[in-house]
């Protein structure tokens, strides 16, 4: 006898926190949503579950309205009847960094587990598009499966072979990472609301079903289909059991099963057998679709809500995290629950609508408060912790440095040895208000210190050439431990530098000194500027010729090859919405070719030299009166017919270029007082390299992309993601542009592979299902980004362009100290590691256990190999997942190293146990 299908209908809600409402709008809504469920599981037990949309989140903005009730969710969520978790937020894939989104898992588990179990689901309803590393983080994490709505296009199953690709024959697939790992993709062909508001009238529900069931029937590879009952901000259907009564008796053919997400893995897993499905491979980024419906545009829209994630991830991960592990290791408390709140405040900008950029002005408002309020724990937890490690350096070297020497210490965050420009301001002298002098008193002798015959050493007593800048009398405070706070006065000076080869995860002492005779070294040779002529920059292994328009060419001295025409400006008219861009038809983009700049030197000090260009640009003021129209009917934006406007406004633009002694790269910093609507400015850099693949910065991965996109590619734009960078290559040489927080890209079909970056993206609506004036996403006002081009030999990872490129993204980190002892000598890190595949993603303590916690992943698609070695006394190494749970011990070597062979593309996590 033929088995029954089985319609498994899984009641949810999708809870976009924020979107076309504000959060409080929402959050009123969730509370009403909660309370109405645990009113139902209380009455019925017919209404058997209900999945809480894959994020514990849920639970903090219900419990803070209705702390009563926690101990009703927890019944239900131990009885599973209420599934939470995996995640804390769902959020988008492209534009929350790697650590980001394992802080993310690690944290939904953790809150799980205080009420129940975390569900084992993969959950991505409606993500703009999915990372190639997916599949790898959710076996990482005991997830086997991956439940999504955007990035593969089905075919059905009269398409019985896919192209491979991104197409599957059916909605069931395996999806396959870079590194290999594979899960159980399930794909809502239909959408994540193909069983929602299910009727109970007979009538009503045999047109239903009869639709729902055959739509379900088109893509699903077995009789175990899937229905989603819920969708955005959707009310709980309080009479689905009375509805599914009704199904049954229209349906005798058909089992109708209030069921779960694991329940149905379960059956399909069995209705599947050995039954061949589909491999999809990498990135789901809706490769083989027209291109008008990815996206991918709301990785422009409101950038500067990019650049701070930018900036708070990195402070977070990449600084706080590492300082603060480092400070433990020297005897201070890791703050761990400084921590949690800090990134579960910048998580919560992580949502697709809300990081993305694609919601009312009233949201993005609200997420600007939380990128700071995170930033500045973040910023407390590092002045914390650098103080920590500066006080634990040996600085007594610089003692016979004649009268008051002033130590800082420069550390280095990154995972490799790193030579750059450094800024400090120090306290040159200081006069507490407690000692009484009075105001004017102390005001008389901070101006009065004598700053001169000072000049900056490093350990061994060499010179170091510096810029010193005299900020004059300031007023400052000290908050200690065991007293009132402790106001001062002081003389301040601002000190720049080139720190060099300062280790990885470690630091070097530095001290601006007044030099006795007695010790004096020989004077040395006034080092040469960087300027070589005009407006030509050279420094051992690059040259920057500026041209009139401020245009420049870049010859990388290693591979002889010249790339000209960087840095010219594009502006074209943009009639779409937050979601996607669409260019006036028939418009010709203005550029800054040509266009007569203002050009000065701006720095030219032995190891940096800068070069201001400013324009002053016509462009039109806005989109034409249609645009309006076209809003207000609801026009989807690919037929839009609206024009630019004929009134122009001036728009400034003022770029610095620089290039400094020890650099690799060439950084370029451009301010933009923007005074006109509905348009995009980009910046372009032709390679003018033969390639028709590039590679683009992802979540633990160098992805590789093609140059021109499949064949049923519409869109006349082929924008793209990235996160620190994009890189074009040929057989003997590439150009790699990083960026902090820019990211949308595309490499142009212009015979030149000119890589375009965009850096201002102004519209005036939402988008999507109606009208919303979002008037705030115009951006108008003035806007900063900065940019890193660096040329290399073809191999962006052997090179070392990568590298470079990650070490853009994170600051700096100095402290000036006293004269001291100290455990640490003056330039030292606790690790050293080798690889040439391998990048540095993290260093922090495990909360649970203590352990020191790394992390890297292999940018290769070839196996890797780790040496690593930690020089302080410890137990073990072990290898553990992201979840970071204890692991087998690994070997060490004679001398206490680590020596690991690792798999192509492969996250690897390395405890130490103390």
């Amino acid at each position: 006898m033929k088995k029954k299908r089985t319609a498994h209908i899984i009641s949810h809600t999708h809870w976009d926190r924020e979107w076309y409402l504000p959060y409080e709008k929402h959050h009123v809504r969730l509370v009403q949503l909660v309370d109405a469920l645990l009113d139902k599981l209380d009455g019925d037990t017919a209404f058997k579950s209900f999945y809480l949309d894959g994020q514990t989140i849920i639970l903090e903005d219900y419990l803070q309205v209705r702390p009563e009730n926690k101990e009703r969710l927890e019944k239900y969520i131990r009885k599973g009847r209420i599934l939470i978790g995996p995640w804390y937020i769902l959020q988008d894939a492209f534009l929350t960094s790697g650590e980001a989104n394992i802080r993310n898992m690690q944290i939904g588990h953790q809150d799980a587990k205080k009420y129940g179990a975390p569900a084992k689901i993969g959950y991505f309803p409606d993500t703009f598009g999915l990372v190639g590393q997916t599949p790898q983080l959710m076996r990482q994490s005991g997830i086997d499966n991956a439940f999504f709505g955007r990035g593969v296009k089905p075919t059905g199953f009269n398409n019985t072979v896919s192209d491979g690709g991104y197409e599957s024959s059916f909605s069931e697939l395996i999806w396959e990472g870079p590194d290999g790992s594979k899960v159980l993709g399930i794909l809502f062909a239909n959408w994540y609301s193909n069983g929602n508001e299910v009727p109970v009238d007979e009538a009503e529900a045999k047109a239903f079903w009869d639709r729902k069931l055959a739509d379900a029937e088109k893509y699903a590879a077995t009789d175990e289909l899937l229905f989603m009952n819920g969708c955005d901000h959707q009310p709980l259907q309080l009479d689905l059991p009375e509805a599914i009564r009704t199904a049954e008796k229209l349906y005798p053919d058909t089992k109708f099963v209030h069921s779960t997400l694991p329940d149905y893995l379960q059956a399909l897993e069995g209705a599947l057998g050995g039954r061949e499905l589909s491999t999809v491979k990498g990135e789901l980024r809706s490769q083989r679709t027209d291109g008008w419906g990815t996206l991918v545009n709301t990785a422009s829209s409101r950038v500067y809500l990019k650049q701070m994630n930018q900036e708070g991830q990195t402070l977070l991960e990449k600084v706080a995290e590492p300082l603060a592990a480092v400070a433990n290791m020297l005897g201070k408390n890791y703050p761990h629950h400084l921590f949690t709140y800090a990134w579960k405040t910048l998580m919560q900008n992580h949502p697709h609508d809300s990081i993305c950029g694609c919601s009312v002005d009233e949201v993005h408002r609200e997420m600007v408060t939380r990128f700071a309020k995170s930033r500045h724990v973040a910023e407390a937890i590092i002045d914390d912790s650098k103080r920590a490690v500066a006080e634990a350096v040996n600085t007594s070297i610089f003692a016979g440095y004649g009268k008051d020497p002033l130590p800082l210490v420069v550390m280095n965050t990154t995972g490799w040895n790193r030579t750059g420009t450094v800024t400090v301001e120090l306290d040159a002298a200081r006069l507490y208000l407690r000692e009484g002098l009075g105001l004017e008193e102390n005001a008389r002798r901070m101006k009065a210190v004598d700053l001169s015959g000072r000049e900056l050493v490093d350990e061994a007593g060499n010179a170091v050439p510096c810029t010193v800048e005299d900020l004059g009398l300031l007023f400052g405070y000290d908050l200690p431990d065991d007293k009132f706070r402790q106001p001062y006065m002081c003389r301040r000076v601002k000190l720049t530098f080139q720190a060099e080869q300062v280790p990885a995860l470690g630091h070097r002492a530095y001290a601006w000194v007044r030099r006795q005779p007695a010790v004096t070294a020989p004077a040395a040779a006034a080092p040469a500027s960087l300027f070589t002529g005009g407006l030509v920059m050279e420094n051992a292994g690059l040259k920057v010729e500026i041209a009139g328009d401020g245009s420049f060419a870049l010859t990388d001295k290693a591979t002889g090859q010249i790339y000209r025409d960087l840095g010219i400006y594009e502006d074209t008219g943009d009639i779409g919405n937050e979601y996607m861009y669409k260019q006036p038809e028939g418009e010709q983009p203005l550029t800054t070719k040509g266009l007569p700049a203002q050009i000065r030197v701006l720095e030219d000090t032995p190891y940096r030299a800068a070069v201001e260009v400013c324009h002053a640009w016509e462009i039109p003021a806005s989109a034409d009166d249609k645009l309006d129209e076209e809003m207000r009917e609801l026009v989807y934006y690919p037929q839009r017919k609206a024009q630019r406007s004929g009134k122009l406004t001036t728009l400034k633009l003022r770029t610095v270029i620089s290039l400094e002694a020890g650099s690799r790269g060439v950084e370029i910093e451009t301010t933009i007082d923007n005074t006109a609507k509905d348009h995009r400015i980009r910046v372009l850099f032709p390679t003018d390299l033969e390639a028709s693949v590039h590679r683009a910065d992802s979540m633990f991965e160098i992805a590789e992309r093609g140059n021109v996109p499949a064949p049923e590619w519409e869109n006349p734009s082929n924008t793209q993601h990235q996160q620190a960078f994009v890189d074009v290559s040929g057989e003997k040489a590439g150009l790699t542009v990083a960026n902090l927080g820019l990211n949308e890209y595309e490499v142009l079909l212009d015979g030149r592979n000119t890589i375009a970056v965009t850096l201002l993206r102004c519209v005036g609506e939402l988008g999507d299902w109606g009208l919303f004036p979002t008037p705030e996403a115009q951006c108008l006002g003035t806007h900063t980004m900065r940019m890193e081009l660096i040329p290399h030999t073809g191999d962006g990872i052997v090179s070392g362009a990568f590298a470079e490129a990650y070490q853009f993204q994170v600051p700096w980190t100095v402290c000036q100290t006293g004269i001291h002892e100290g455990t640490l000598a003056p330039s030292s890190a606790p690790f050293r590691w080798e690889s040439k595949e391998l990048a540095f993603s993290s260093l922090k303590i495990n909360e649970e256990t203590g352990d020191l916690m790394f992390r890297w992943y292999n940018m290769s698609r070839q196996p890797g190999e780790l040496t690593f070695c930690a020089d302080f006394e410890h137990e073990h190494f072990y290898k553990t997942t992201i979840l970071e749970e204890e692991g087998t011990p690994l070997s060490k070597d004679a001398v206490g190293c680590l020596s690991l062979m690792t798999g192509p593309c492969e996250i690897v996590t390395i405890g130490i146990r103390r």
